[in-house]
């Protein structure tokens, strides 16, 4: 049986007797777990948790923050359209003239051979995934015209205030459940097959979002949102704790994501944004498994960035961390809760962006080189879900997010981020002092935020698409 991380809530204060159960115990017979579980008296939690400050997806706010919102949430959606399988595609392709099957087929293997490097071992994982360990400096970013012939850089001073303790488990994947590990100097990365490929919208932009024209008097492109929000300053980096379930999606056009987004640009062609989290996307990985990503952009999605390390940018130096590989366990409705945390911030020094894992396991970086408005700072912090609603039938879809309940459920019913922080010029952890919470669809998901001692920053969210109030 696997043991979980203990925090007891009760209001607003953590009772010292209790302080001493906020510890992380570990399985060594199985594997181990970077997870998170809270125990929470909701009776109190709902009488005293509320005279802090809560909030609403109905907050008065200007009105020019939604719509500013609304505005980037639409430049950061992406738009999913590809068939069931590759049968569906070979079949589909049956009507295309002599040879553009069999050209398009070479297209795909020879874009395999740039993302699938030689692997020094391989590990089958349960799912089905294959987990290549890859020599470090082999890696897809290695073949950045800036970055040939370098390796991995040393790992960063950390923010102040970041305090990582204890002994911290990466094993928090499904590949890892039979205790195999990639051996030093390697880094574990998805290996990518065909039929990836072929349930792409555009094989041609494979693991890229899709381009698209954007629109500011409208949010009514299939994706909708509950997102948390920060903006109005100069922001070096982010932190979250994330809760992570398995939203049921109910169509392979369509997926589920909970992540955060680090933002700067005009919102225009010349958006940047860095972004990590959890997501169920079939088309990108063939099944409804939880995984952890990561994307980058710095031109609004139109020719850079991708998902994970499906092209030259992100630098991984990991060698417990597959990213785009199955999360494990996940949180279930009325029982363990089981969350992530994550640490995106500007290195002082080199100016490039790294991202954390749990308390103190770097999983890589992005170069700073990769962007125009980031090599400076961002200009806004997001946290939050989106999922992509394409309306089967005519109807709303019942793909869910987060836990699939609404914010008004609660500890271990809805889903959560807490312990939402912000890093400062000083390269200092602060907390919050703006967040606000917006909904675009509140009937269909929506959230609720507040504050308190023990998580900080906070906020429910989710819900399950189409119900009564969401025809």
């Amino acid at each position: 049986m696997v043991t979980q991380c203990r925090m007891d809530l009760v209001g607003d204060v953590l009772q010292s007797t209790k302080t001493r159960n906020k510890r992380c115990c570990f399985d060594h017979r199985r594997r181990q777990h970077q997870c998170t579980q809270t125990n929470t008296n909701l009776a109190e939690e709902t009488t005293r948790g509320k005279s802090s400050n809560m909030a609403s997806s109905s907050c008065k706010i200007p009105p020019i923050i939604p719509i500013f919102v609304c505005f980037l949430l639409l430049v950061c959606s992406v738009r999913h359209v590809h068939s069931s399988s590759s049968a569906d595609h070979r079949q589909a392709n049956q009507t295309l003239y002599p040879g553009e099957e069999s050209e398009k087929l070479n297209f795909i293997r020879d874009g395999l051979k740039k993302i699938n490097k030689p692997a020094v071992k391989t590990i089958q994982s349960p799912e089905g995934d294959l987990i290549d360990c890859v020599v470090s400096h082999q890696q897809p970013a290695f073949d950045h015209p800036r970055l040939k012939g370098q390796k991995p850089l040393d790992p960063p001073e950390r923010p102040k205030g970041h305090n990582p303790t204890g002994t911290v488990s990466e094993n928090f994947q499904l590949w890892s459940i039979s205790g195999e590990s990639c051996p030093e100097g390697t880094i574990p990365i998805r290996r990518t097959t065909e039929e990836d490929v072929w349930r792409a919208s555009s094989v041609r932009r494979f693991g890229r979002k899709v381009r698209r024209h954007v629109r500011r008097d409208t949010s009514s492109n299939g994706h909708e949102h509950a997102v948390g929000y920060v903006t109005g300053d100069q922001y070096y980096g982010a932190k979250a704790s994330i809760n992570v379930w398995a939203p049921r999606v109910a169509n392979q056009y369509e997926f589920s994501l909970s992540q955060m987004w680090v933002i700067s640009g005009s919102f225009g062609d010349d958006l940047n944004t860095i972004e990590a989290g959890w997501q169920v996307s079939p088309e990108l990985y063939g099944d409804n498994y939880p995984r952890f990503f990561t994307y980058w952009t710095t031109d609004a999605y139109q020719a850079t960035g991708c998902y994970n390390l499906l092209c030259s940018g992100f630098v991984q130096t990991n060698s417990r961390i597959a990213i785009g590989a199955a999360i494990s366990p996940t949180s279930s409705y009325s029982g363990g809760q089981f969350d992530i945390s994550l640490l995106i911030w500007k290195d002082p020094k080199h100016g490039n962006w790294w991202l954390e894992f749990g308390p103190g396991v770097l999983v890589g970086y992005w170069p700073s080189f990769l962007f125009t408005h980031l090599q400076n700072h961002a200009s806004m912090v997001q946290f939050g879900g989106e999922v992509v609603n394409s309306r089967p039938s005519g109807f709303h879809t019942s793909t869910q997010m987060g836990s699939g309940h609404f914010a008004g459920e609660g500890f271990g019913k809805a889903s959560y981020f807490r312990n939402l922080q912000v890093v400062d010029w000083d390269n200092s952890l602060i907390p919050l002092s703006n967040l606000r919470v917006l909904a675009d669809h509140p009937n269909c998901y929506d959230i609720q935020g507040g504050i308190n001692r023990v998580w900080g920053n906070y906020f429910y969210y989710g819900g399950p698409g189409r119900n009564v109030r969401c025809p």
